[in-house]
């Protein structure tokens, strides 16, 4: 092994130890449901804006995009647009909503004025399949990543380091749950965004400051793309369907957002919805600021390493920020940012396993098998124990699972799986929120039509994309059964998921808008809402 790897090794170790220690330090008080689930809904907006920023910054955000922007120019940079835009929906139309009207998952809010039962199965579903997805890209992230940076090559190398990220991730979520995971994430924003600000001044200061020159340098250290890099079109501009596969990709990013569970669930660790949306305010300036980073290390990176070398490289685009690191600064700020790119792996699992397995206790276990959550059911402390310890149990199974799926998964392209993951939130769970937020009719039928609907389309067209067999680039690329010709299902799943909850409501009998005059005053004003846990 080099000493560059054992280097890259140590400063991953110091940054484990160093969270491990807070995690310890912030489960000392977790002593009730609310606490492992929601953070004793203790955090002030600020603070769960720094985590919501680390917990959304993944590594398809920080290693994806920089290299996208490195070898597709403009088109690379729509992703970023894409990812932000997406927040200003979260912010107006969802997050305050959100926390006045749940408890500790997006199944609360569904449930709240409909059949108990069928939709926090329903809700629970797609949360796990939303979270499977998206944990499924982070853990192949992970092994793509150490290829790069210890040098190992070989599969069961890769293999060994997505076991030892999923072990890590079961042990934040055990030992800390929600307010250790917290941390974890805010710790990592901090790094992030910091690692990324001193690169981003680096590279501007090679260039005299001047952002005009470091975009003609990219011009000219990319011979093949040229002026090309510096507008629309070079990744999606050839044919129609590649700009119609752009605008159904767009769309799963913008409506994605709102609906992803992970983030969803944040909204619960403020004490109340003026916080949550400061909680989003703080976010979407920091998310913000990282992609407009993002900007400069993808050009930088195409002007300082150059195209063909990232090509070239043992992650393919992945690799541009790390490779731009070590043109700057050598072994040492490769490390760092190394180390920074593993943490935004493991706080973003952490974030997607406690999710997961709170929605499993929460949703299936507490709600469905004990029945607490149905009318006249008292919860005892003996209910909240045995929540908790469900969530736990869930965490390591969920934990075995990804880590097993990450090894299956290695090698994969991470930003299909991701882009893939959005798809799913923007079907299946958006168009549920909205209509139990704003419609007043909307009804179980509905939700069920909605949920079930929106995920059972969005997987068989995905399945039946170019993503995944039919291209030298799919999943399976010897196999052809690509009879979707869009990569991106969004265009044509989030319309019939909206249609199918539309026609499920107006086609069933049921009416329950008396129920609904208590949500919109809760969700509204608050009255009634969970408060903070005090110690």
């Amino acid at each position: 092994m080099s000493q560059n790897a054992l280097l890259n090794i140590g400063i991953f170790a110091l940054f484990v130890v160093a969270t491990l220690v807070v995690v310890i330090r912030a489960s000392r008080n977790t002593k009730t449901a609310a606490d492992y689930l929601a953070a004793g809904r203790a955090f002030t907006g600020p603070q769960n804006g720094v985590a919501i920023a680390g917990d959304y910054l993944s590594a398809a955000s920080f290693l994806g995009i920089a290299g996208a922007i490195a070898l597709n120019g403009y088109d690379g940079f729509l992703y970023s647009i894409g990812f932000l835009v997406a927040w200003l929906i979260a912010l107006l139309l969802v997050a305050e909503l959100l926390r006045n009207t749940g408890k500790y998952t997006m199944g609360d809010v569904l449930s709240f004025r409909m059949r108990q039962r069928p939709v926090r199965a329903a809700a629970a579903t797609s949360t796990m399949a939303v979270s499977f997805f998206y944990l499924l890209a982070q853990m192949a992230g992970a092994g793509g990543l150490v290829a790069l940076l210890l040098g190992i090559t070989g599969k069961l190398g890769q293999a060994v380091v997505i076991a030892i990220v999923g072990a890590l991730m079961i042990a934040y979520v055990l030992i800390g749950g929600m307010k250790g995971t917290t941390w974890v994430q805010i710790i990592k924003a901090v790094l992030l965004i910091i690692g990324a600000g001193v690169m981003t001044v680096w590279v501007l200061a090679k260039f005299g400051l001047n952002l005009s020159s470091l975009l003609g340098a990219a011009v000219e250290n990319a011979p093949k793309a040229g002026e090309k890099l510096l507008g629309p079109g070079l990744q999606y501009g050839a044919t129609g369907t590649s700009k119609l596969d752009f605008l159904s990709l767009a769309l799963a990013l913008v409506l994605g957002t709102a609906g992803l569970p992970h983030i969803l669930m944040r909204f619960y660790t403020v004490p109340t919805a003026k916080e949550a949306r400061r909680s989003v305010v703080w976010a979407i300036w920091l998310i913000g600021l990282f992609y407009l980073f993002t900007l400069v290390l993808g050009y930088g990176a195409a002007a300082l390493v150059g195209p063909d070398k990232i090509r070239a490289a043992p992650g393919g685009a992945n690799s541009a920020a790390p490779l731009l690191a070590e043109a700057l600064g050598g072994p040492l700020l490769l490390g760092l940012i190394a180390a920074v790119a593993f943490a935004t792996i493991l706080a973003v699992v952490a974030g997607l396993t406690i999710t997961a397995s709170a929605s499993f206790a929460h949703d299936i276990y507490a709600n469905i098998i004990r029945k607490n959550g149905h009318e006249g059911a008292v919860k005892d402390k003996s209910d909240e124990e045995a929540e908790v310890r469900v969530a736990r149990r869930t965490a390591i199974v969920i934990g075995i699972v990804s880590i097993l799926g990450g090894i299956a998964a290695n090698g994969q392209n991470i930003a299909f799986l991701v882009a893939l993951a959005f798809a799913v939130a923007a079907s299946a769970n958006l168009p549920t929120i909205l209509y139990s937020l704003f419609w007043k009719r909307f009804n179980t039928a509905g939700a069920l039509w909605s949920i079930y609907g929106g995920l059972v389309v969005t997987i068989t067209l995905i399945i039946l994309s170019p993503a995944v067999s039919g291209k030298p680039t799919s999943m399976f690329p010897n196999a052809d059964f690509d009879l979707f010709p869009l990569s991106n299902p969004g265009i044509v799943s989030i319309p019939v998921a909206f249609l199918l909850g539309y026609l499920g409501t107006v086609l069933s009998k049921e009416r329950n808008e008396g129920k609904y005059a208590e949500m919109e005053v809760r969700a509204l004003t608050g009255v009634g809402a969970e408060k903070a846990v005090s110690h």
